[in-house]
């Protein structure tokens, strides 16, 4: 990975409605990098997210098998975590049970400690897994899969190393954007989103539309969750846009298009 590119982790979670499929959207604020976008919520990995001990508080990976899912060498549990608790700080979703097996519910019993959790974690006075210990919790790690791996292209100043991936909304739980980093949060269909970004009604970057493409062909969340739960590192590869002009005009080129290498 080249020295200059920040790991990061970003989260599209998706839910079923009457009116098919739902994808969890959210408006940055006006401070940069990605000021006034549609995204989904999510951040650098954190160094809390690579404590040791949160193999024991996950459900469904431990780091071998999440690095090995993620081509990576080692660290690659730190993306699912750093996916949790982006979520849980941003827009109030934990995406855990009990250890007992219970569901949290953060809309009546558990929602006021669990709030207050949420202010901790973002104020750094706590971590993840520390909210883990304290609750008795398992962290919902096999409800989460990998979606896609994009590299911010080259002439950025500021350059992540994000992977995306899909989880399903758990029950009893309830969208509280924070106010700050984020303005606005909605439900939407993924066909209805592109359209908007397509008509500039919700402005989006590259990955962010590409993402939602993703989403398009799949009639329910699960269906899709466990589509990609089957796929392995090879079959999602790094995307590295490159930008150039031609009369004039922007141009994009992906990986596997013709004249990508020349640029």
């Amino acid at each position: 990975m080249n020295n200059n590119l920040t790991p990061a982790a970003s989260v599209l979670v998706l839910r079923d409605s009457i009116d098919g499929m739902e994808v969890l959207m959210v408006k940055r604020s006006k401070k940069p990098p990605f000021e006034n976008l549609y995204v989904f919520p999510g951040g650098k990995i954190d160094e809390s997210d690579c404590l040791d001990d949160l193999e024991s508080y996950c459900d469904g990976h431990d780091d071998q098998n999440a690095s090995h899912t993620l081509g990576l060498n080692g660290g690659g549990l730190s993306y699912w975590v750093a996916c949790i608790r982006e979520c849980f700080e941003e827009v109030g979703i934990l995406l855990a049970t009990k250890k007992s097996g219970e569901k949290l519910n953060l809309e009546e019993e558990d929602k006021s400690k669990f709030d207050e959790y949420r202010k901790m974690l973002i104020n750094n006075e706590i971590n993840l897994l520390d909210v883990c210990k304290k609750e008795d919790l398992i962290l919902s790690t096999a409800n989460i899969a990998p979606l896609s791996h994009w590299i911010t292209p080259e002439f950025e100043t500021r350059r992540f190393d994000t992977r995306f991936f899909i989880a399903y909304l758990p029950e009893k739980q309830i969208v509280q954007h924070d106010g700050m980093e984020l303005t606005k949060s909605l439900w939407i269909n993924p066909n209805i989103a592109l359209k908007k970004a397509l008509d500039g009604e919700m402005q989006m970057i590259l990955p962010t539309t590409e993402n939602l493409k993703s989403c398009m062909n799949y009639k329910n969340a699960m269906e899709m969750l466990d589509n990609q739960k089957k796929l392995s590192n090879s079959d999602i590869k790094p995307i590295l846009p490159k930008f150039f002009k031609k009369n004039g005009n922007w141009v994009v080129l992906f990986p596997d298009d013709e004249g990508y290498e020349d640029h």
